[in-house]
């Protein structure tokens, strides 16, 4: 009896109780709420899994070149700003994680970013205030001292702040002639993923905000995926020359 609650526990992090019933006691497989709803958080799980490593080729092609040139640390931070601000307002509106767990992921990665191209700018200093900075500000929006209202509000700003930062990037392509250090894997990813979350969010929270929200970096990462393909081909030398 033991081992069967375990595996119901298991279980129940992809199926909603309902639909635990209706699959494993009541062997109904042709529900289609279900199905939207199961397919829903595996989408969710699979993502939160992608986000572990979704910008660790960026942060490892920074390292191996010892140069963040042609990322814009202005970009970094509208991403990052974006992307806290969401996974603060889900977090306290007590959205389920596996619609919006790979945030957190996200936003740890997006900081070392903004950290390496400071470091490898040359100010050191700057990059570690960089950091402290951001862990103040995130301790602030999730600790339950920012009210709830105040939350929406900023989310509500999310959606120019997003599309600001990434298209500013995608500026920054277009005036160096190439994406610099960009990596292929995490634009790609990013893009998949945003994708993906348009329909997670409808399923799990039905919240219009949140749509909107990977409606409009969808379309962002678009713009930027288009650019790599664009400038695939590019010798940066020349470009640089």
């Amino acid at each position: 009896m033991g081992d069967r609650s375990y595996v119901k526990d298991i279980a129940l992090l992809l199926f909603s109780p309902a639909c635990y019933d209706q699959y494993f006691l009541e062997f109904n497989f042709l529900d289609v709420n279900c199905f939207k709803a199961t397919l829903s958080k595996c989408l969710g799980v699979g993502i939160i899994l992608g986000s572990l490593l979704v910008k660790i080729p960026q942060i490892l092609k920074i390292l191996k070149n010892k140069s963040a040139q042609g990322i814009s640390l202005f970009s970094v931070t509208f991403d990052l700003i974006a992307i806290t601000i969401y996974m603060a307002y889900s977090c306290v509106n007590g959205f389920p994680f596996t619609s919006w767990g790979d945030t957190a992921f996200l936003a740890l990665q997006t900081v070392a970013i903004g950290f390496l191209v400071l470091f490898f700018g040359g100010s050191p200093s700057k990059a570690l205030i960089y950091l402290l900075v951001y862990a103040s500000s995130v301790y602030v929006l999730i600790s339950g001292i920012t009210p709830i209202n105040v939350l929406w509000t900023l989310q509500g700003f999310n959606i120019p702040i997003l599309l600001s930062g990434k298209l500013l990037q995608a500026h920054v392509n277009y005036k160096n002639g190439h994406t610099g250090q960009l990596a292929a894997v995490t634009l790609i990813m990013l893009f998949a993923g945003s994708l993906a979350r348009i329909f997670t969010s409808i399923q799990e929270t039905g919240d219009t905000m949140s749509i909107i929200t990977y409606a409009a970096s969808s379309f962002a990462n678009a713009v930027l995926v288009y650019q790599l393909f664009y400038y695939w081909n590019v010798d940066i030398n020349k470009k640089k020359k």
